[in-house]
């Protein structure tokens, strides 16, 4: 009988001969911080080994880290199944990599260094800090033909919005925990809030970047892309071929050719 734990999954020959193929020469690190990473993680342990190793392909895919550290990508157990969620940093990495971003960021606004928003252009008005107290987030981005672009958004707008796309963040604020990374970490969920919402609506988007915005916190299937922490919502991903480039399924865990 086949075991299927994601070690047992990574010591097919299969399965490595697909990571060597997407990562060449950094392939043994990859697999090495991946079992690291599960190791180390009772949730990411009862998780469908299968789910992991779908989520691992995708940060291969993309080439990015899934060392926590790094800040660029992580693997999220939920509910049963793990999820790749992007860190502000990994959409960042992806941006500079079209080669048409000579600028971005992504950072917290303490009170008094953002004094509003120009309603006609949306441009932020500056200020000077008065205290450290957090009252916003705030990202830029400028292009290489000179186009620039910025989003702010409050505390309480953040909030707002991640009370809306995260249950597990709903469950947290109602039962009092902090089991979620948007408890455990909310400045770096908001940054990446702020950038991906700049991105996706005014950023010049590569591939990769497209399938980084679209696939964050999903479960990628042949046929849709579902949102568990979303209230499991759905979407058909017969406009992302892009996503065709996984290497593993994440309903079969098999090697896809």
């Amino acid at each position: 009988m086949k075991e299927n734990t994601l070690p047992a999954l990574l010591r097919e020959d299969a399965v490595k001969k697909r990571f060597v193929e997407v990562l060449d020469k950094n392939a043994a690190g990859f697999i090495q911080s991946l079992l690291t990473l599960y190791n180390n993680n009772e949730l990411l342990k009862n998780c469908e080994a299968k789910s992991v190793l779908a989520a691992a392909g995708l940060a291969a895919t993309l080439h990015l880290s899934i060392s926590p550290s790094l800040g660029h990508a992580y693997i999220v157990p939920f509910k049963g199944k793990a999820t790749l969620q992007l860190g502000w940093k990994g959409f960042v990495q992806l941006a500079h990599r079209t080669g048409k971003y000579t600028a971005i960021h992504s950072g917290i606004v303490r009170e008094g260094e953002i004094r509003g928003v120009d309603c006609i252009t949306g441009e932020m008005i500056r200020g000077e800090k008065i205290s450290e107290k957090v009252v916003g987030y705030a990202a830029f981005f400028r292009l290489s033909n000179g186009f620039e672009k910025s989003l702010f958004m409050t505390v309480e707008e953040i909030q707002e919005h991640a009370q809306k796309y995260s249950q597990s963040y709903g469950y947290d604020l109602r039962n009092n925990k902090k089991s979620s990374v948007w408890s455990t970490n909310f400045d770096a969920m908001a940054k990446k809030t702020v950038l991906k919402l700049l991105l996706s609506h005014w950023g010049v988007l590569s591939a990769d970047l497209s399938t980084a915005l679209q696939a964050d916190q999903g479960v990628i299937t042949k046929n849709d892309i579902t949102y568990n922490d979303n209230g499991g919502n759905t979407i058909q991903r017969e406009d992302f071929s892009q996503l065709d480039s996984v290497p593993f399924d994440v309903e079969t865990g098999e090697v896809v050719a």
